[in-house]
Parts: structure tokens; sequence; C-alpha cells
């Protein structure tokens, strides 16, 4: 149950608990280019992005990374590899969080020094990517005593059980591999002996195309069982478009409703209105809106109304005129040239009617 999961602070903000799950994205500029890192950041923001992840890779990027931390309007985490003095910097330089993987950061000693920094400070995310495990791990997957899976969650509860027997407390987990069915299974498995708040996402997920599918197939799994505090969609595209793709899959899932939502038939012959330009004006339309509606964009001014009675706002097209729906509800038959102004007309008010109440 969520009421379970512990309660983690990240900056202003928190997760665990009946906290929402947030959506996390990662600058892909050079963090020593601050108004560059800044520029994204905010367009991250913008987007929906509420916890935002930079790259410490050295000690030239410290001074960077404290004024990006001083004037981000959401929290910063510090990402580090093989160097725990990193960390502590980054710690300093006002990081809410440090991401860091053990495996990788050079034994449980350095994890300690970084958790004593991190002390009442930041929050530390413990990473285990199925590419860094600790050799005993990997001996073990190859003598196929355990999954690859169950590997990454073993070593996960270890460095958690090390930091909560140290006395510090606020961590969060991802267990992230490149294939959904490992991933999967991993987050599964950590979730039955833990209560530490985990992020989710599949590592190296790829373009666009197919990283979203991944993304939707894993998270989306993972997230209707109940599993998972906050998210990362990987693409190799625009981080904009990460944001975009993690704000669908919780309203897919039901689990947060983050501005609208829009329904659109796949058409069939019935259509005689080109709906694929149809449903992307429509779309861009609602660009700026963050009030929680449906809209309906359907092919066929006879079913449209019925298929899509659920709306708040619809368009069923038809030869060469369509329909305005409000909640199945015919409002207005208008010519086609018409039907984007007047569509814009309902809109304007149904959402101000949210506004205010």
């Amino acid at each position: 149950m969520k009421n379970k999961i512990r309660r983690v602070k990240i900056g202003s903000l928190a997760i665990g608990a009946q906290e929402p799950v947030l959506i996390q994205s990662m600058t892909n500029t050079k963090t020593k280019d601050v108004s560059a890192t800044l520029e994204q950041i905010n367009s991250l923001y913008k987007a929906g992005c509420e916890i935002i992840r930079v790259a410490v890779a050295s000690d030239d990027d410290i001074d960077s990374f404290r004024t990006i931390t001083k004037n981000s309007p959401m929290p910063v985490v510090a990402d580090i590899h093989f160097n725990y003095k990193l960390a502590i910097k980054a710690i300093e330089a006002g990081a809410a969080k440090v991401r860091v993987n053990p495996g990788n950061l050079g034994g449980l000693d350095k994890l300690f020094e970084v958790s004593k920094a991190a002390k009442g400070r930041a929050a530390i995310r413990v990473g285990v990517n199925s590419g860094s495990l600790p050799q005993k791990y990997v001996k073990l997957i190859k003598s196929e005593e355990i999954s690859r899976a169950k590997a990454m969650a073993l070593a996960a509860k270890e460095y958690v059980d090390f930091l909560d027997e140290k006395g510090f407390n606020d961590i969060v987990v991802s267990l992230k591999a490149s294939d959904v069915p490992s991933t999967i299974a991993a987050n599964r498995q950590f979730r039955l002996s833990s209560d530490i708040p985990l992020h989710l996402g599949v590592t190296e997920a790829g373009t666009f195309f197919s990283g979203s599918i991944k993304s939707a197939v894993g998270l989306g799994t993972l997230l209707m069982e109940g599993i998972g505090e906050t998210i990362r969609v990987s693409l190799t595209a625009d981080p904009v478009e990460e944001i975009k793709v993690a704000r669908e899959i919780l309203k897919a899932c039901g689990i947060r409703t983050l501005g609208p939502t829009v329904i659109s038939c796949p058409t069939c012959a019935r259509t005689n209105i080109d709906i694929y330009a149809l449903a992307k004006d429509v779309e861009k339309l609602l660009t700026d809106i963050k009030e929680d509606i449906t809209v309906a964009v359907m092919g066929c001014a006879v079913n449209g109304p019925g298929e899509a009675k659920e709306a708040d706002l619809g368009i069923a097209g038809g030869k060469g005129e369509g329909l305005i729906f409000v909640r199945g509800e015919v409002v207005e038959k208008v010519q086609e040239s018409d039907l984007l102004s007047r569509f814009q007309f309902h809109l304007d008010r149904i959402v101000e009617a949210k506004k205010t109440g």
C-alpha cells in the first residue's frame, strides 16, 4: 500500500506515502553552460517536469551547479558516477538529492561518506543498473543461480540496509535495465522487501517511438500495481518529449490528472474528414491548458457523440460539416471550415468554468 512507503523529501517536494507520483527528466546541456542549462530546466518545468537531474562530471562543474541549484524552479538532483567526493561537493553546492551507483562508487565506505554529508541536507538515490552490478552478483547470474532482476533487487537491498544501519533514511532506489521484463521483475522483487520509494525508468529506452512504447509498458505495468513514486521516461529525443510521454502514462494509468486528455478515433470507411489533421489542430489548441478536461475528435457524425459522450467537448466530422458536442449533447452543427473556430469558442467557455469551479 502507498501509505506504507517511506516519505522522502526532495528539496521543497516529497515522494512516497500519499504524495503524488512525480515526473523527472535530465538536462543534456553542458553543466558549465549555466545559461543553456537553466534555459532547458525552465522549458522542462513549463512542460510539467517536477524534479530535474543535472550531471556533475568533474570539479569544474561545481560552481556552475551551485548557480543552477540557486536559480532552478524545481529541485535539482546531482548525477554522480565514480567519484564520491563530487557527490559531497554537489551536496554542499545545494543538491536536493544525489544520484549515485554504489557499484561504481568505490565501495560501501565511500557511500557512507556521502551519506554523512547528505544527512539532514539531501536525499540519496541509490541507482542499480543491470550493467554495473557488484561482481559477486554477476557470478551468480553467470552460474544461473539467480536471475539478473533478482540480483539487481538484492544489490539494492544490500545498499539501503547499509545506509539504514548507518542512520541515513532519506533514500530513493532506482532499478533499471534496458529491457522491460527485467526492469519490471527487479522492481517487483525489491518492493516485496522494502518500503523505500522507487524511481522508475527503463534505461536507454531508445528513440522517441520505441522508447515511448517501452516506457509505457514498463512504467505503466508497475504503476498499475501501485509500484513507483517518481518516474523518468528516458528518450533519445528532446527532454521535453520525455515529460509529455510521462504525463500521458500517468494519465492513462489513472494516477494523476495532468491537463487535457484527447480521445480520437482511428478512422474507418465512414470517415469523410481528415481526422489526423483535425486531431493535430485540436492538440495545438490545448497546448497551454492546465485544466483537467477530456476532448474528443471523432470521424463519424452519427456515432461520434455517443461513443465519446463522457468527453467535456468534442468534434464529430461529416462530409463538409461537423458537430460540436458537450458531454454527448450536440450543441452546434457547423461547416467544416468553421469547426476549429467554434470548437475554440466552446473550449474557452469550458476552461473558464473549470477555473472558476
